[in-house]
């Protein structure tokens, strides 16, 4: 597959994707999501890479959400799938990927970006990032898992905390809650990621797979099909006309309510 919304190489023992739309704030798309899924398929069917390292493209975003006007005109069903399809083609493939993948948040990692951040299996962030997940402002909830792995990073009540709000907290406060691994600076951000990875690469790849594998089964939940349900049938609602609206209009959203 020819990719056009990220890049892709191998150093080392190390493969290194990036979300390269940068006039976008590297949003995730429908043909994003597809290249990404096809790269990470890749990169662990090469059994010479022992560690992928995720990052955004610039300085600014990891990945600063979906697309939205992708999908502000979508019915309850196609929001439904657009879950449904988004988690089984690149989110719970990366959580279960046999080859451990580095999340480098080198700025705003933002609904569908922080989400995929929570899906790989380590994340650092470089002091300017920012993350949340701002769904609800939009009418919406998390639709990429974010209901199910924000929770168990940070705890109950810090995730309803960060769902309800729609508010981004700082790298700083990321670290705190657990969020992320490491806060390192900008500079430094890509090499510590490597140093990472490197250390993963002296140990057994069948082990890690199969520790992977058991962490992940501890977490084993049907909430995810709770979640894809709720999405889409947040896209019947008038506050998601609303937010979605305001938000193309670069304007405050006023909900209607219940």
């Amino acid at each position: 597959m020819k990719f056009e919304n990220i890049t892709y190489s191998i150093l080392d023992e190390t493969a290194y994707i990036t979300i390269d739309r940068p006039k976008k704030l590297n949003a995730l798309n429908k043909q994003t999501i597809e290249e990404l899924s096809h790269a990470f398929a890749k990169a662990d069917q090469n059994e010479s890479i022992k560690a992928i390292i995720l990052t955004g493209s610039g300085e600014k975003a990891f990945v600063a959400g979906a697309d939205i006007s992708e999908f502000a005109g979508f019915s309850p069903q196609e929001g439904a799938e657009l879950a449904q399809q988004g988690q089984e083609k690149l989110f719970d493939l990366v959580e279960k990927l046999g080859t451990p993948v580095i999340a480098a948040v080198n700025g705003f990692a933002l609904g569908g970006g922080l989400e995929l951040a929570m899906a790989c299996h380590i994340r650092v962030a470089s002091e300017n990032a920012k993350m949340g997940l701002p769904e609800t402002s939009l009418g919406l909830i998390p639709g990429y898992g974010g209901t199910q792995r924000l929770p168990q990073l940070v705890g109950k009540g810090r995730a309803l905390e960060m769902i309800l709000t729609a508010g981004m907290i700082d790298a700083h406060q990321a670290l705190q809650y657990g969020l992320v691994n490491h806060v390192v600076s900008q500079e430094e951000l890509m090499g510590f990621c490597e140093k990472i990875a490197g250390r993963i690469s002296r140990n057994s790849p069948v082990a890690i797979t199969a520790a992977i594998k058991a962490v992940n089964a501890g977490f084993n939940t049907s909430g995810y099909q709770e979640e894809i349900k709720a999405f889409g049938e947040a896209f019947g609602t008038e506050d998601f006309e609303e937010g979605t609206t305001a938000f193309l209009e670069k304007r405050k959203a006023d909900f209607p309510g219940r």
